[in-house]
């Protein structure tokens, strides 16, 4: 077997492969002995008819088909070995001929990983704007607890916004109950914007016992399309009528949410979580426009090929997380009205940005040499069988190819952003206006005097 490359256009690899007569001789006899079980004729028993027979009857092509799928692949396979090629699609075959002396030629387009130019990844500045916590979002956050503290109680009084109403429902467009649109004993917060617009607001001044319709009308951009823009009526039930009693803000309150004795030890305890949950934001909002500021700077033509791919990845993950909901994936795209090249296309934007991220933060690992060591991997596993209650070696064992890959990408992943981190810098949004300005402020250069004009006398 030989063959030969060429690039026809950039990210793209012609193979042309010659394959002599006795390899693919031998590939029409490795396929006979994957395929005579299915061949029965006369005077043989099935699986032991001869060869020669075969070919005989049905003529000397029949096992061509298998002989090449058995070729192609090995071929190809030793090529990308031999070329080292990072190739990012399954390949086309664009040629096959079979020759005069029992041989073959085929042809093979394949896409590889693009060329990536680097510009500045070196000596950035990316302003890091960390929020301020204020007094008032503490004070928020230890609301949000106490109403989780509330006791229900039934009352009397007519229902107020902020109240809970226990309701039996039953909605119907035109006289005709409709799919989802009845419940029983179900409590509602009124003003919590649970229900379309207008219905918790008309059961505002219900007591327990009374009955009441609620006339609604669904929004056009409603996700059910039967109902969008439909005048509905849900006939009401109430049940009770139940307030919040809240506790008193004191250190009793502190006490038996938290760890601390007052109330006052447990703000600063809030705004201390607050800020670093803050800080953490704000770094990742920092690598994140850094990244994005590196990416912008380099230059790369990414092949459609892997960009289509990355959008399938994105369709598969999608796909998944809805299953792990329940929901089918057709189920989900009647629902919005889409199909699933729909839900592809629109994904393209983001996977485009995605494989660009990935192939110029792969080029700075390359360009900056950066390694990983089995000492990094093992304590890297070492803390991940800690954190499962397993010993090293068993669950290292555990680990299949693939988790070993996503956990050597994590660690020079984190290489790389240290790297990225320590040759850029993060400046305060108060030190970039500074900057900013001292450059519009800054004295123009003076201008240069005009020339003085001399004029010759005449002689």
């Amino acid at each position: 077997m030989s063959y030969t490359l060429e690039k026809p256009e950039k990210s793209q690899i012609k193979l042309q492969f010659d394959i002599d007569s006795t390899t693919f001789a031998d590939a029409i006899k490795e396929a006979y002995q994957k395929t005579k079980h299915k061949f029965q004729i006369q005077g043989f028993r099935k699986g032991h008819v001869p060869m020669k027979v075969i070919e005989g009857i049905y003529g000397k092509e029949v096992f061509y088909e298998d002989a090449m799928d058995i070729v192609i692949p090995r071929a190809y396979g030793e090529a990308l070995s031999a070329e080292n090629l990072d190739v990012v699609s399954q390949p086309e075959l664009t040629a096959f001929d079979f020759k005069e002396d029992g041989g073959a030629t085929f042809t093979l387009i394949v896409t590889v990983k693009p060329e990536v130019t680097l510009g500045q990844y070196k000596g950035i500045e990316i302003v890091k704007k960390v929020d301020r916590i204020t007094a008032k979002q503490v004070d928020e956050v230890v609301e949000q607890n106490r109403q989780k503290q509330a006791r229900l109680v039934d009352t009397d009084k007519a229902a107020e916004i902020g109240d809970i109403v226990d309701i039996d429902f039953a909605g119907s467009v035109d006289g005709v109950k409709f799919e989802g649109g009845s419940a029983e004993h179900y409590e509602l917060e009124l003003g919590s914007g649970q229900f379309i617009p207008g219905f918790e607001e008309q059961l505002v001044g219900v007591k327990a016992g009374d009955n009441k319709a609620v006339n609604v009308k669904f929004p056009e951009d409603y996700h059910a399309e039967n109902l969008k823009g439909a005048d509905a009526v849900f006939e009401c039930t109430v049940h009770a009528v139940k307030v919040k009693e809240l506790p008193a803000l004191d250190d009793e309150f502190a006490k038996d949410v938290s760890e601390f004795d007052t109330l006052a030890e447990y703000k600063d305890d809030i705004k201390n979580k607050m800020k670093e949950d803050a800080e953490l934001r704000a770094e990742h909002a920092y690598e994140d426009a850094l990244v994005e500021e590196i990416v912008k700077n380099a230059t790369v033509e990414i092949p459609e090929a892997m960009i289509d791919s990355e959008a399938e990845d994105m369709v598969a993950e999608f796909e998944y997380r809805l299953m792990y909901q329940g929901i089918k994936l057709d189920d989900y795209l009647g629902y919005v009205g889409m199909d699933k090249d729909g839900l592809k296309k629109e994904y393209r934007q983001q996977a485009e940005k995605s494989v660009k991220i990935r192939l110029v933060m792969e080029q700075i690992v390359r360009t900056e040499d950066l390694k990983f060591s089995d000492e990094e991997i093992d304590e890297k596993l070492s803390k991940m069988a800690s954190d499962a209650g397993k010993d090293l070696d068993t669950y290292r064992k555990s680990l299949r190819k693939e988790q070993i890959d996503y956990i050597v990408n994590q660690i020079l992943s984190d290489k790389l952003m240290a790297l990225l981190k320590k040759e850029n810098s993060a400046v305060s949004k108060a030190s970039a206006k500074k900057a900013e300005n001292a450059e519009s402020t800054e004295a123009p250069a003076p201008k240069k005097a005009p020339a003085k004009k001399t004029t010759k006398k005449a002689e």
